[in-house]
């Protein structure tokens, strides 16, 4: 595993977590664009399978929940953090541990809405097993790129906990 994380980083700025295996390289860029505007430190998780060459960035074993465990082991309880994944059970650990947790897509999970995407996600892969069907995502589009910076922004100037709003450079 290869960790090129700065240690130099303010104690309270906001850490943004990307789950790199699942997020579009455009949602990248919009990222990086946010975090700079909002003092944010970016890093971007990925199996070796996956090929970054970017300022701290992690690299992990290629095994299937390795990327997911490695963000989980990054966060902690009364820092901010945001988790940028597609990945239901990563978003339902990650608000676990007090994290906002946004899609590429622009979805925001919450504590009020992760059970419904774990029920939804259980009864896709009930009617998979059954029917022997997959569908595979639907193309990103524009709007999916739109929403995801609107939701990314709004996530960020949210109201963090008092400790913390001092590092978000907004004052």
């Amino acid at each position: 595993m290869t960790d090129d994380t700065h240690h130099d980083q303010p104690p309270f700025a906001v850490t943004i977590l990307v789950d790199a295996d699942a997020t579009p390289r455009d949602c990248l860029v919009t990222v990086d664009k946010l975090a700079k505007q909002y003092h944010a430190v970016v890093t971007t998780v990925s199996s070796v399978n996956h090929q970054y060459d970017r300022p701290n960035h992690v690299s992990v074993d290629p095994h299937a929940q390795a990327v997911d465990m490695e963000i989980v082991r990054r966060l902690q309880k009364g820092r901010p953090f945001v988790v940028i994944t597609q990945d239901y059970g990563l978003a339902a650990l990650s608000l676990g541990y007090e994290a906002r947790v946004v899609s590429p897509r622009g979805v925001i999970f919450t504590e009020q809405n992760i059970d419904q995407f774990l029920y939804e996600r259980d009864l896709h892969a009930r009617e998979r097993r059954a029917t022997g069907r997959s569908r595979g995502p639907r193309k990103r589009t524009q709007e999916d790129a739109q929403r995801f910076e609107a939701a990314l922004t709004e996530v960020l100037e949210a109201d963090w906990p008092a400790e913390h709003s001092h590092s978000r450079g907004l004052h």
